[in-house]
């Protein structure tokens, strides 16, 4: 196997047109607002066939391709173009599709993006079944494709709309449902099934002690039985990742279990004993468990640099080394596999690589299927360091920082936090800092305090230091590159999008100020605003709002001392645009320098931002950073 990469790899045209394309003189903000030219690729559970989902135009207007695996040359089954626009693709079994896709709707003058589901069949000759189309604009995820019952899959859909989902059989070929389990105030979502697709998973919400509840049923039994309990003042991480395949009551958890970081432990569901730590890392949480098709552990997940998997399986650990010189510094991943294993598909991705995708077959052939986004120039990407620094507290914060290939230290800078802020960066391609990066910009992504995935100290100590801690951690990621010689002291800027975008606002304020200028994308300017905005999600509404608290920037725009531009979709539901139109029309009162750029039609996650959209965001971007701010590279 490991002579793999010895091999001549094949290139099959599947993205014909794309390469000879890349070659007309576009610029760099162009390249990065232009869609990706492939999407997604997924196999069939036998593996004869792969769905692959691929860019028609700048702006994408996605098409799924549907390909023989023995026979990739051939003229594919073309499907979705001229029926909705297409996000994504799935096989239910190995003849139907099914289709993610989005619509934008208006009720009442209020305008907003919806993903629908269909399914269809993969030779693109039958109708498009979109169920639960006569119950208006019904949302529903899928819990399981029964394996054992390839004409029905296993749905979370609140089916007689009394605003508490259940679990629902449906019929892939017409449409007919059949209820399982009806969800009830105790147990009410996130419903999850064993090995033979018995639903024994789920969570509620406990009014009265304001936590979310895991529960969790014995094999055969309609007793729910308790298994954790978090709230926003005393939560901890705890995860439901699969049953063991030898005894049904046995479950596979990540957990905190009494330590700082999560690790993955058996537990018992009767006796309610955890076993000695499966896996766990020091200063790490462990993101959760790999399985097969048997319920067979493969390997268990984890994130330095980038997403990794420890396996315990011989073989996949055999086929992972046969493929990791594909991108020897980056990311190499299987990321769809047929029921045998005969058929992968490979992505790679790399901090300066936008990413490729491959079909492993045999274990020994190797076919390249096209590249991400091929119209980014490689060579001027940014290399990318994983460092740390000390906060002024001591703390120890994880960081990465994207140095240009252009230029000579010291460097203008962009600190570019992340959303969330309950989320973390990792060193896979960044679009925003390696867009800046190829403009001559070094950028640092800090994994400050409230970022995840460092422990629950690290987690907690961001709560309620909005602006406070949590924005030291950002200043102090500047002035440890300024003191590195890598940062020019009087060039720099923050630009963040989401709280990274309440980053934005709130460095606006400080004094002394260390930045010439801010940029805030999506940005949260309102903590009581916000408040009311996180129903939509159980996690953040009941566990993230008690967090909440610090410096409101609407309520100091008095402070603001360094011109903003701000940014923000017109239609974003996560974060409502009156967070940026009150801050703006506050800058306007006090005559504070600024520039507002309203993005029409977008929401708030990149997923709809389309061409245009970048174009003009990323336009203003760099055009701020070089000449309104002044810190442009020499």
């Amino acid at each position: 196997m490991k002579k793999i990469l010895q091999q001549s790899i094949v290139v099959a045209g599947l993205i014909a047109g794309t390469a000879a394309n890349a070659e007309q003189e576009i610029s760099v903000v162009e390249s990065f607002a232009i869609q990706p030219a492939i999407r997604s690729v997924q196999l069939s559970p036998d593996g004869k066939q792969l769905a692959l989902v691929r860019a028609t135009s700048k702006d994408g207007d996605y098409i799924i391709e549907i390909h023989q695996t023995n026979s990739l040359a051939k003229e594919p089954v073309t499907l979705g173009a001229d029926k909705m626009r297409v996000s994504g693709v799935s096989w239910l079994n190995n003849e139907k599709i099914g289709v993610s896709f989005r619509q934008l709707l208006e009720d009442r003058g209020r305008k907003y993006w919806v993903t629908k589901f269909a399914v269809t069949d993969a030779d693109g000759k039958g109708d498009w079944l979109i169920p639960f189309r006569d119950k208006g604009n019904i949302s529903f995820s899928m819990i399981d494709m029964l394996v054992n019952d390839p004409d029905q899959i296993l749905v979370e859909v609140d089916i007689n709309n009394n605003w508490i989902p259940d679990v629902v059989k449906l019929n892939i070929n017409n449409g007919r449902t059949n209820t399982v389990l009806r969800g009830t105030t105790k147990v009410s979502n996130s419903f999850g099934v064993d090995n033979d697709g018995e639903v024994r998973i789920g969570q509620g919400w406990n009014r009265s002690e304001q936590a979310i509840e895991t529960y969790v049923r014995a094999k055969g039994s309609d007793d729910w039985i308790l298994l954790h309990s978090a709230s926003g003042e005393d939560r901890s991480n705890f995860a439901v990742n699969g049953f063991n395949n030898q005894d049904p009551d046995k479950i596979y958890v990540v957990a905190i279990n009494g330590e700082d970081t999560t690790g993955v432990y058996l537990l018992d569901i009767k006796s309610g004993k955890y076993s000695e730590r499966l896996f766990g890392l020091d200063g790490l949480d462990a993101d959760g468990v790999n399985f097969d098709d048997d319920g067979h552990v493969i390997g268990y997940n984890y994130t330095t640099k980038f997403s990794q998997t420890f396996y315990e399986d011989a073989e996949w650990q055999a086929i992972q080394d046969s493929i990791n010189g594909l991108s020897p510094k980056g990311r190499v991943a299987v990321i769809s596999a047929s029921d045998d294993n005969s058929q992968l598909v490979v992505l790679t991705q790399a901090a300066n690589d936008p990413g490729s995708f491959y079909l492993l077959s045999n274990k020994k052939d190797l076919i390249k299927l096209g590249e991400r986004m091929p119209f980014i120039d490689k060579s001027k990407l940014g290399k990318n360091l994983y460092i740390s620094y000390k906060a002024r507290d001591g703390r120890k914060i994880n960081a990465y920082v994207t140095r240009p290939t252009v230029g000579k230290a010291p460097y203008p800078t962009v600190v570019l936090p992340h959303g969330g802020p309950w989320a973390r960066d990792s060193s896979i391609f960044d679009d925003w800092s390696q867009l800046l990066a190829s403009h001559g910009y070094l950028v640092i992504q800090p994994n400050f305090r409230g970022s995840t995935g460092y422990g629950l100290d690290h987690w907690k100590a961001g709560d309620k230091n909005w602006g406070l801690t949590m924005q030291d951690d950002l200043d102090d990621a500047a002035n440890f590159l300024v003191a590195k010689g890598l940062a020019d002291k009087d060039k720099l800027a923050m630009f963040g999008w989401s709280y990274g975008g309440y980053a934005a606002f709130a460095a606006t304020l400080r004094e002394p100020n260390l930045y010439q200028c801010t940029v805030a994308g999506a940005g949260v300017s309102d903590l009581s605003r916000i408040n009311a905005t996180l129903n939509d999600s159980p996690l953040l509404s009941k566990l993230q709002k008690p967090t909440i608290d610090g410096v409101s920037p609407v309520e100091n725009v008095e402070k603001a001392n360094v011109p903003i531009l701000v940014i923000h979709g017109d239609i974003d539901q996560r974060v409502p645009i009156e967070h940026s139109d009150i801050f703006v029309a506050e800058l306007k009162r006090l005559n504070k320098e600024h520039k507002y750029v309203v993005l029409e039609g977008a929401d708030h996650f990149s997923d709809t931002l389309f061409y245009d959209h970048k174009m003009q965001f990323y336009g203003e971007l760099i055009d701020w950073l070089d000449n309104k701010c002044g810190i442009a590279p020499q």
